[in-house]
């Protein structure tokens, strides 16, 4: 599962980059109850999503040349340059180039072998985000992949995620944990892209928690956002809905099935 106990390889922030943040900022108080927070004028319109005071994710207004509305994951690299030439290395991109970030740690945007936007953060002063699992906040990821093998090699190649897999009826589901922590620190799933057939090239896509799946539904499409897949069950796992914010940011939200016994 996602935990704030950050190690290398595991996500430890989320930011979204969006045509209209003050929408954004609508939209997500709406649905989450996050309130935003600017980190001052020197971050150039970059500010925390916030939940009863403590960081869940960043966000900032971006352009059309910095790409569409999305949410950005980024794993923890004890070295962010070194990860940034592996990237380049194991055929994947650097879309920025490793920065210092005010401080408070080093940062880069690569692109795996799919061209996926994903970001590094090698932990400052700021070592991830507040909370994690909790309703409101972020508890899963999925990389939607046309080549599970080829994404598995690469992003062990990079930061040295180990997989399993996990048999359900009808197939099986490829999890992913950090190097050494073991099935209990899985976070996230590669998934099949035609699984998403309103999708023809790879992404990534956050799951956030929520208390009640089909109310979240109903509260997004209030609010202008757009459902992408309809609430559904999956057993063992939660309930889950895929959905839009209004300016077209991917994620999905979860309610969580309670652990049995």
């Amino acid at each position: 599962m996602l935990t704030t106990r950050f190690v290398n390889g595991a996500p430890n922030w989320i930011d979204l980059g969006t045509s209209d943040i003050d929408g954004a900022i609508h939209f997500y108080g709406g649905l989450f109850g996050w309130q935003f927070r600017s980190a001052g004028p020197e971050a150039g319109g970059y500010g925390f999503f916030q939940l009863d005071g403590r960081t869940v994710a960043g966000g900032m207004q971006t352009t059309g040349e910095q790409g569409p509305p999305s949410w950005t994951v980024y794993f923890q690299s004890p070295d962010a340059q070194a990860t940034a030439k592996t990237a380049e290395q194991a055929h994947g991109r650097v879309l920025v180039e490793p920065m210092d970030v005010m401080g408070q740690g080093h940062m880069a945007i690569l692109a795996d072998q799919q061209g996926v936007p994903f970001g590094i953060w090698q932990p400052g002063l700021n070592k991830g985000v507040d909370v994690m699992n909790d309703p409101g906040t972020l508890c899963w990821l999925e990389l939607y992949t046309p080549d599970i093998a080829s994404a598995a090699g690469y992003y062990n190649a990079l930061l040295g995620w180990e997989t399993s897999s996990v048999d359900f009826p009808g197939g099986s589901y490829t999890c992913v944990n950090p190097a050494g922590e073991g099935e209990d620190a899985m976070f996230g799933g590669l998934v099949p892209l035609d699984e998403d057939p309103s999708e023809d090239a790879a992404y990534w896509l956050p799951y956030f928690e929520v208390t009640d799946t089909d109310a979240a539904v109903s509260k997004a499409r209030e609010l202008g956002g757009t459902v992408r897949m309809e609430a559904m069950d999956v057993p063992d796992v939660g309930r889950i809905a895929k959905l839009a914010d209004p300016f077209g940011a991917r994620f999905a939200v979860i309610t969580s099935a309670q652990p049995q016994g």
